[in-house]
């Protein structure tokens, strides 16, 4: 049976609750009653160090330290994530996540959902990475493919003890990992129903002696909200959110907070809780989101961060080219330069088709390093030349996918405007992301494509260093804005 969860309003505590300044976690109450401060973030995506968009971790460090009175000695805060926390900038990509996982172990993190970006550097990475890890990774609808058995690399829930309570935290990852992550990474996985995972697991963190639940989810904020009633029986006082990186902090029927942090550890959400040991109630007192802004660096997160910049400027700090001004992510002209490079690259193929999502972040004004084009590109995603018919490469690029060589504007056409042959064959490049997708007949139609071996971010580096760009002629000069769908 699960402990009872109040949705009253602080005022029920008294005088001294209400006294407390909400920055500081009350200490321990008499009867092991007491007040928890839990700090949210999700979607890190390895944005660690300061940058013109984002304060970073050591500033993020300070402002919890600074606004929110986090001690890390404190045991009644949590530092917990609601997943993908390395894949992004060349800092945390080009190290397999290694330098994301070492500052969140300086921030004394307690646990992370397992999101789908999670698995970008093979289920061996993810392993060496939870080894290094001082928190857990959560996930309670993994399964091995075709069975009700968890993988051996995750664990559903972990119970931790804080001033005497016992906080259990359950975790969630996204039920779209099979797909956006490498399909074949996680060939071997199911992942099953958020709500069959709780009332799977939720009974046995009661049965283990659990006096209050959290869930760590890397979710959308709306599928957190529809798991609110789930939630709610099973006596779960908290869904964190992950994945569509939304900014977001409610409690639903006066007992449920859900909370989403943003990403790029720009923001985070706070939540406080109260637990009432004579009554076996949960309280949550206030929910909150804030930015990360204006905190003092924090010294320890600053020290390790700056040995990955030097580890990153080594081995990729090479400048190939320059931009007068940023190249916005989601422009026409960033998607453009991508894919027209593969072209160059290989002069022989017709089309080159590859997906917006795996442009990760804009490039800067200024010098471009190869990291830089690495942070923009960062997926271990190899580029394959297929051989499809002119009908197969319409089925195959639907209506989202980006292109060269060829547009969709007016009808299906080559680049300079003459139509495409249903029947004739074109040489086709694409990563092996899209080819193992199951969503998509690249593999159907061309079951043995070549490998070229060449990361999807190369080509783009080379064509840019090709251009000789400098502050008098820059990168901006080569740009192509016309849309191709």
């Amino acid at each position: 049976m699960h402990k009872r969860v109040s949705g009253y309003l602080i005022l029920i505590f008294g005088l001294q609750l209400l006294l407390s300044s909400c920055s500081e976690p009350a200490e321990e109450k008499e009867n092991g009653s007491v007040q928890l401060t839990v700090l949210y973030t999700n979607d890190e995506h390895g944005w660690i160090e300061e940058t013109a968009s984002a304060d970073g971790a050591a500033k993020l460090m300070g402002v919890w330290q600074e606004k929110e009175g986090y001690d890390p000695d404190d045991p009644s805060y949590l530092i917990l994530s609601g997943g993908d926390n390395w894949t992004g900038p060349a800092i945390s990509t080009w190290f397999q996540g290694e330098s994301t996982l070492e500052v969140m172990n300086a921030m004394h993190y307690d646990a992370t959902a397992i999101g789908n970006h999670e698995f970008d550097f093979t289920i061996d990475g993810l392993k060496q990475l939870i080894d290094l890890a001082d928190f857990p990774y959560l996930s309670a609808n993994i399964r091995l493919k075709g069975t009700d058995s968890i993988p051996d690399f995750v664990k559903p829930y972990v119970i931790l003890d804080i001033e005497g309570v016992n906080v259990g935290i359950i975790g969630l990852t996204t039920l779209s990992a099979s797909y956006s992550t490498f399909p074949t990474y996680v060939e071997d996985l199911d992942f099953i129903d958020y709500a069959d995972a709780l009332q799977d697991y939720v009974p046995e963190l009661w049965e283990a002696g659990a006096d209050l639940i959290l869930c760590v989810a890397h979710i959308c904020y709306g599928e957190a909200v529809g798991l609110v009633d789930v939630a709610q029986d099973l006596g779960v006082s908290m869904i964190g959110g992950g994945h569509c990186n939304e900014l977001e902090a409610e409690v639903f029927n006066e007992s449920v907070a859900v909370v989403e942090g943003g990403w790029r550890m720009a923001s985070y959400a706070r939540v406080d809780l109260y637990y009432d040991a004579e009554q076996a109630e949960v309280t949550v007192i206030e929910v909150q989101t804030s930015a990360n802004s204006g905190g003092s660096p924090d010294q320890n997160v600053t020290d390790i961060v700056s040995i990955w910049q030097q580890a990153t400027q080594a081995a990729l700090g090479e400048v190939v080219g320059y931009a007068s001004a940023d190249i916005a992510q989601w422009s026409t002209e960033l998607r453009n330069l991508v894919t027209d490079s593969w072209l160059v690259a290989f002069p022989t193929a017709d089309i080159a088709v590859t997906n917006a999502g795996g442009i990760r972040q804009a490039i800067a004004a200024g010098d471009i390093t190869k990291g830089d084009i690495v942070g923009v590109l960062p997926f271990n995603n190899n580029i394959l030349e297929l051989k499809l018919t002119g009908a197969e490469v319409i089925d195959c690029i639907g209506s989202n996918l980006i292109l060269a060589g060829m547009t969709t504007v007016n009808g299906y056409k080559h680049a300079d405007g003459t139509p495409l042959e249903m029947d004739s064959v074109y040489s086709v490049l694409t990563t092996d992301y899209l080819y193992y997708q199951e969503t998509l007949n690249f593999n159907l139609f061309d079951p043995s494509p070549y490998f070229t071996g060449l990361n999807y971010h190369q080509p783009t580096v080379d064509y840019i260093v090709s251009l000789n760009t400098s502050a008098s002629d820059p990168l901006n000069n080569y740009l192509d804005n016309s849309a191709r769908r």
